[in-house]
């Protein structure tokens, strides 16, 4: 097994648990599994896996024996290398490989809208809709109640028919997730992805029911999905690189379906081998809503060129065999 540093710049730079970072840092990971080559990608990220020195550490030595007892990004790292190899001996693209049967070209996909003022908002979504998107996520609770409102009610009424989700990112305490509940009946929300903080689960099902869905994300790594099926939710967010694989991330989604939530998958903001990774497990998801997959742009430098770009507000699913692109830079070898 191989396994080799790279590190990709970001246009801006990105708040996480351990502050911004500038640089998303990871580990290329090559096996030859029977005879077969395959690649993956582990891209740790502090608070949703391991730091990077953990990461690093885990990787050496180990072999794909050692796959179930890496820690997450090290273990997506090395399941998909496994995976993909498996898939190329099968002459079958990665999400059949992971289950799904019938042919999938495209995943629906959200686009992100951030967090920035209502005309700001109102523009962002307005070029979203033009671009082809159906749904846009809007990410809330940095600023007063009020004020998140006007940005809402900006983001409806530049798109009357499209899907707004909010991004609360655990942000709201149980009286203000209250208050926001009940105030965002007027504007047709599909969900709020995690309105508190991750440790509250017990909370979720303390809030109004006004027709807005509860999408659960971190404290889905927080507690688990035993705990996080348990509560009052009905989306789940999956990041196959915070599970530990595209394996992982599939198996929690039939979970997840098995219970009645709704799963989407979303990227850590990786590189572009754990990227059109996560866009196969989507594709591995029959009727998936859109995803969060839309992420490739907010890299300034890249490896390679994106194998499952977006346009028209979906994502094309590679059909070539395995994950990665059929010929990889002269330096990926």
């Amino acid at each position: 097994m191989n396994v080799r540093p790279f590190a990709l710049d970001l246009h801006e730079p990105l708040a996480t648990a351990a502050g911004e970072i500038s640089v998303r840092s990871g580990f290329l990971v090559t096996v030859d599994d029977g005879g077969e080559r395959g690649v993956g990608e582990a891209c740790p990220l502090a608070g949703w896996t391991e730091p990077y020195d953990e990461c690093r550490t885990a990787l050496t030595g180990a072999t794909p024996a050692d796959t179930d007892t890496l820690p997450p990004a090290a273990r997506h790292g090395v399941a998909l290398a496994r995976l993909d190899a498996g898939a190329r001996a099968e002459g079958i693209p990665l999400y059949r490989h992971l289950g799904r049967d019938a042919r999938v070209e495209t995943v629906p996909v959200n686009a992100t809208v951030g967090d920035a003022d209502p005309a700001t908002t109102r523009e962002r979504v307005t070029d979203a809709v033009t671009d082809g998107y159906g749904c846009v996520k809007l990410k809330i609770a940095n600023r007063p109640l009020d004020a998140d409102l006007d940005r809402i009610r900006a983001a409806r009424d530049a798109a009357p028919d499209v899907d707004i989700r909010l991004d609360a990112n655990g942000g709201w305490t149980r009286d203000t997730a209250t208050l926001a509940f009940e105030r965002l009946e007027p504007f047709d929300i599909s969900y709020v992805e995690q309105p508190l903080s991750a440790g509250d689960l017990d909370g979720l099902a303390m809030l109004p029911d006004t027709g807005v869905d509860i999408a659960l994300d971190e404290g889905l790594y927080e507690h688990g999905i035993d705990a996080a099926l348990n509560a009052d939710i009905d989306w789940l967010v999956l990041k196959p690189m915070a599970l530990g694989g595209p394996d992982a991330a599939v198996e929690l989604a039939g979970l997840a379906r098995g219970a009645g939530v709704d799963p989407v998958v979303t990227t850590t903001i990786d590189g572009p081998i754990a990227r059109t990774a996560a866009v196969h497990v989507a594709a591995a998801i029959p009727d998936v809503s859109a995803c969060g997959l839309a992420t490739g742009s907010l890299l300034a430098t890249d490896s390679l060129p994106d194998p499952a770009p977006v346009d028209d507000g979906v994502v094309a699913v590679p059909q070539k065999e395995g994950n990665t692109p059929a010929v990889l830079p002269a330096d990926y070898a």
